[in-house]
């Protein structure tokens, strides 16, 4: 068995059930917990199969190789670090994840001018840093959300989220000070 590392983390199910993946050993970055993964995971299983994916603040990519483990089709990771994109690349290559790509950009940016919609998009931003409440109403204003689509979005407990009336929330939890939300687009 490999030796676990502080970045390192298991890919939960699907192709790469198992495998570990390092990430890069940045600060703000707070990989999504296996046990969460999995609940959300198991709330997208009949959604993730040949989805298109967006990944907005990539950080470890837990969801976004997850997503790809499952059996999305494509998977757009952004971050703008380019030690988190270079560890990214390096997993990527070892997963030999041709349906994952890497784009280091700020994520306002991306968004701003992206033209892709998206079957899935997953925001887990840093928190504390007011990226979730700015990228979520550009998300919906811009359409980059699919009209089937869903947005799964991670936040502080205590934070409150200034949803866009477009958005319905499907389901949600939480699991200590971290709250995991899914949501839909209004019909």
């Amino acid at each position: 068995m490999a030796a676990r590392t502080r970045n390192s983390l298991r890919i939960v199910g699907g192709a790469w059930r198992s495998r570990r993946i390092r990430f890069a050993q940045v600060p703000q970055i707070r990989p999504t917990p296996d046990r969460v993964r999995e609940t959300l995971f198991n709330w997208l299983s009949d959604r993730i199969t040949e989805a298109c994916c967006l990944d907005l603040f990539a950080g470890s990519g837990a969801l976004g190789f997850e997503a790809a483990s499952r059996g999305a089709g494509r998977v757009v990771m952004v971050d703008h670090d380019a030690s988190v994109t270079a560890v990214l690349a390096e997993q990527k290559h070892m997963l030999e994840a041709g349906q994952v790509e890497i784009v280091q950009e700020d994520a306002m940016q991306y968004v701003g001018h992206t033209e892709q919609a998206f079957d899935i998009v997953f925001l887990d931003p840093p928190f504390g840093t007011g990226l979730l409440q700015q990228a979520l109403p550009v998300l919906v204003a811009r359409r980059l959300v699919r009209t089937t689509g869903l947005v799964y979005v991670e936040s502080p407990v205590q934070a409150a989220l200034p949803c866009p009336e477009s958005l319905s929330r499907v389901r949600g939890k939480t699991s200590g000070q971290v709250r995991h939300e899914l949501y839909s687009l209004e019909p």
